[in-house]
């Protein structure tokens, strides 16, 4: 070893041993203590440095059978990682092996004569943060409902924390939506070999940087990425030669710099026609120019590894569809070698357009003779249309507005392969003007690379739903005319038909979400500025990657950022948070204005500009402008009594909030019934609004806000769990004979009973998928071979060989739905029976035990044989062993009925 090495590990000994070594009583405890964790960092060592031969190498191999002999787990349970730390037990450190498997936190450790064995479930972990503490630099501390726990001195405590959070994540979505973890069999295999880790662990890590990748450039949900390296891109609108990263996936290139706003760039492999390796020189190594249908090259240099990479471009290339429904001819892009060939002149292909304002017939949804708003927005057909010259300064603002466009367009490209920087942000906090806003929506929100790649798939959806009930469809009709009725669009048939069958196709598409209040105001929105294809991949993009988990049953998402936006009014607005927590406000406010990104609550054409913002960044801005609105009403706000007096205030300030700038005739809004007040609030300008939001809040970023709603996820799904909790608790009968807190401890059970289907089913049971729409007492339930393992551990009735048998007729009689499955109110019912019944019910229920339908089919069978049998041979002299048989076989099996034996036996 070399001193620096020396140095450096006698450091990590320093900062995390000495402290905690005080708390020990005896030289030799510390010992111990010090030699145990000196050699689980070397086992720990070892394990990354081993070279990695197999995809699952002997060492891992073992630490996975040593975790399920030592935990009791299932073939079924998949380690993931495992880590040397340290678990502190009170005030004393306890060297151990932290296991992460697919369902389970493990922790086991041997000390001093002294064992510790914990098992916890992602499923129950309620809080999940990585902290430093007075006796303890860095740990990761872990809550349950009913504990703390905390983890120290790992090797890596930043690798560690990322793959627990990933684990919780996934069990987040499990009981949001009853999706276990399926191994990601579509994604890339690595071509290089890794260090000693799970093929679990690769693929986790995979999904992680996919979901960046496609949140970074608004990509389709399955879109994978391949691999990425650094590179420069020549930027012609400033000549310069911009770091950064370049992406490559199945269909796309994108580049991303290194400076966060210099610039954005996603070139879709349909598009191009040309890649080529040009000559390297000392001003440009390794450059690689990249062609596009729409007269467009991109100049990338410093390419590490530039011949791998033009192979992997031009297999993915030869993966693409060279033609697709629209195109009028096409050829397959060429890779170009000037080492082999000379260049050719780039190809001349006509195909799908490049940006959503090329003209394309094939891109109506519809026949032409069919509705209007197949081919475009309402607002064109209900607008009329005035000269802008007529409309004097408004006109003149909205002309230059769009001159500005049209320039921006020429010096870095229009369509989807646009050089987006931080000029074009600029532009869009300066409002869009309304002839372009439907193209640019499509394009910021990545709903045109969807609509392209899926010609005919909205007619098509269409056409199936068309007619079809269902409660989504009943909830559409409802809620249609309460959808901006205050606009001509909407006041009309073809403006509710075409919302109509924007939302019935996307509930039949994604049944999941279905409908949910709200969407139908953000459609009819984007049936103003699209065709009716157009707004519904909107909805598409909204829904289902720009705002997650907002428009399902419970709006979870919506919940979830209603959490940070409280953590931010703590962090931004102190003397404010407290006041509004007491209030009560925020959970007010922030569903309305979310789930309608303020559509709902301020003037239409105000709202639409922050509707602008939202496509290009995101939810960050709806965060941002939600804070400067209570920044800007602090005073007011801290002088309210309680939340009617909070929200009146807010609703005012709202309504007030005017865009000078809209060439649109004003809508009629609520200012009418709020501003009844001698003063009414002064008038807000919208960019006025926005620029303060930007220049207060900026701050904020995309992968903080990701961080946060993953802390926020797990409190406001365990919130929802125990509020299911309590309703199926309370749908209990009172005379069952348990108590509130004995309930809910079985309800715990029966729920983990029901989650270990999901997670070790080979094939998935009828259990084990859970619809988060049934009531809360449907939605968990379980099948027999569940109940038979409950039934041995909990009830008073296991027997030795007798279990099983019992178990399933006890199973049979309490199904009362005969679906082979029961939930939890049978299941108690059965339990109370066995343990606070009297000897009388308990009786009658071990009778009933003997009679269909407990008994199963074949056993009822060979009843019923025995009876023939039995009732055949009493012609001959009955012998006493028919008739103390008669007494044990089920009286309908003898043909006769209970009254029918003279005196009843009621038990």
């Amino acid at each position: 070893s070399s001193r620096k090495e020396i140095t450096k590990h006698w450091e990590w000994l320093e900062n995390n041993l000495l402290q905690t070594l005080s708390i020990f009583d005896s030289e030799e405890d510390i010992t111990t203590f010090v030699k145990g964790k000196i050699h689980g960092i070397i086992a720990e060592e070892n394990k990354n440095l081993q070279p990695q031969g197999d995809e699952d190498p002997g060492k891992f191999k073992e630490a996975e059978l040593k975790m399920r002999k030592q935990f009791g787990m299932p073939e079924g349970e998949k380690l993931v990682n495992y880590y040397s730390c340290s678990y502190w037990k009170g005030r004393v450190p306890r060297q151990g092996w932290l296991y992460l498997t697919v369902n389970h936190l493990c922790f086991y450790s041997f000390l001093l004569g002294k064992e510790v064995s914990l098992v916890v479930q992602w499923v129950d972990i309620t809080r999940l943060e990585k902290n430093a503490t007075l006796l303890f630099p860095e740990s990761i501390r872990v809550d349950t409902r009913d504990q703390e726990l905390f983890f120290s001195m790992f090797l890596n405590i930043g690798e560690t924390f990322k793959l627990m959070e990933q684990l919780a994540n996934l069990a987040m979505r499990q009981l949001l939506d009853s999706e276990g973890f399926l191994e990601d069999k579509a994604l890339p295999r690595p071509i290089r070999p890794h260090r000693n880790i799970s093929a679990l662990k690769r693929d986790l890590d995979a999904r992680a940087k996919n979901e960046c990748y496609r949140a970074t450039f608004q990509l389709p949900r399955d879109e994978r990425l391949d691999g990425h390296t650094s590179c420069t891109l020549w930027t012609p609108f400033n000549k310069l030669h911009i770091p950064g990263q370049m992406f490559i996936s199945n269909n796309y290139i994108c580049f991303a710099s290194k400076e966060e706003d210099a610039c954005h760039l996603i070139i879709p492999l349909r598009e191009v026609t040309i890649v080529e390796k040009a000559d390297s020189s000392s001003v440009l190594p390794s450059p690689l120019s990249i062609s596009t249908k729409s007269k467009m090259t991109f100049l990338f240099a410093n390419l590490k590894d530039r011949d791998f990479l033009v192979q992997r471009i031009s297999d993915f290339l030869q993966k693409t569809p060279s033609k697709q429904p629209g195109s009028i001819g096409s050829r397959k892009a060429s890779v170009v070698d000037p080492s082999t060939e000379s260049s050719p002149a780039p190809q001349e292909v006509s195909e799908q357009p490049a940006s959503p304002a090329s003209p394309l017939s094939s891109r109506q949804s519809f026949c032409a003779q069919e509705a209007p708003t197949a081919s475009q927005g309402l607002l064109k057909l209900f607008q009329k249309n005035s000269p802008m010259e007529d409309l004097g300064a408004k006109g003149a603002k909205e002309k230059m507005k769009e001159e500005s466009w049209h320039i921006h367009f020429f010096e870095y490209g229009r369509g989807v392969c646009m050089y987006r920087t931080a000029k074009t942000r600029a532009l869009v906090l300066k409002g869009i003007p309304e002839s372009l806003r439907g193209e640019l929506w499509l394009l910021f929100s990545g709903a045109w690379n969807e609509m392209v790649t899926h010609p005919g798939y909205y007619a098509e959806l269409v056409e199936k739903s068309t007619g079809k009930y269902s409660l989504a469809t009943e909830e559409i009709e409802r809620d249609l005319h309460r959808s901006m009725p205050e606009h001509p669009a909407f006041q009309n048939e073809l403006g509710i038909a075409a919302l109509r069958r924007v939302l019935t196709a996307y509930a039949f598409r994604n049944p999941t979400i279905g409908y949910c209040q709200a969407m139908n105001i953000v459609t009819s929105v984007l049936l103003l500025y699209g065709s009716e294809e157009e707004a519904f991949w909107l909805l598409v993009a909204l829904c289902e990657r720009m705002l997650p988990d907002y428009y399902n049953t419970r709006v979870v998402g919506a919940l979830v950022d209603q959490g940070i936006f409280e953590e931010l009014t703590r962090d931004f607005l102190p003397q404010l948070s407290e006041k509004m927590q007491d209030l009560g406000v925020i959970s007010s406010i922030s569903l309305s204005w979310f789930l309608t990104l303020f559509l709902s609550v301020m003037p239409f054409e105000s709202a639409v500009v922050i509707v602008d913002c939202f496509f290009y960044e995101g939810i960050k801005v709806i965060l941002q402008v939600a804070l400067a609105i209570l920044d800007a009403n602090m005073e007011q706000l801290l002088g309210c009594s309680d939340e009617g007096e909070a929200m009146t205030m807010l609703g005012r300030y709202l309504d007030n909030v005017v865009n000078k700038q809209s060439v649109s005739p004003p809508i009629p809004h609520l200012r009418a019934l709020l501003s009844s007040g001698d003063d009414p609030p002064a008038e807000v300008d919208i960019f006025e609004l926005l620029k303060v939001s930007y220049e207060k809040f900026s701050s904020l970023r995309a992968e903080d806000i990701e961080q946060m709603r993953f802390k926020q996820r797990l409190k406001v799904i365990q919130s929802l769990e125990d509020t299911a909790k309590r309703s199926v608790v309370r749908a209990i009968p009172v005379d069952i004979g348990f108590s509130i807190e004995e309930l809910e401890d079985l309800y715990m059970v029966f729920k983990a009973k029901h989650l270990a289907s999901q997670y070790w089913g080979c094939s998935r049971t009828m259990a084990g998928r859970r619809d988060p729409s049934l009531p809360y007492l449907e939605q968990y339930r379980i099948d027999a071979s569940q109940f038979r393992e409950l039934f041995a551990s909990l009830t008073p009735w296991a027997c030795g060989s007798h279990t099983p048998l019992l178990a399933g007729r006890m199973f049979r009689l309490l199904g009362e739905n005969k679906d082979s499955l029961i939930n939890f109110k049978e299941f108690v019912t059965g339990m109370s029976g066995m343990y606070h019944g009297d000897l009388t019910e308990k009786l009658k229920v071990l009778y009933k035990l003997h009679l269909p339908p407990a008994l199963s089919p074949e056993e009822a069978e060979s009843a019923l044989e025995a009876a023939h049998y039995f009732t055949e041979d009493s012609s001959s002299e009955a012998s006493p062993l028919a008739s103390d048989l008669d007494l044990f076989l089920p009286w309908e099996a003898q043909g006769q009925s209970l009254e029918g034996r003279g005196a009843p036996c009621t038990s």
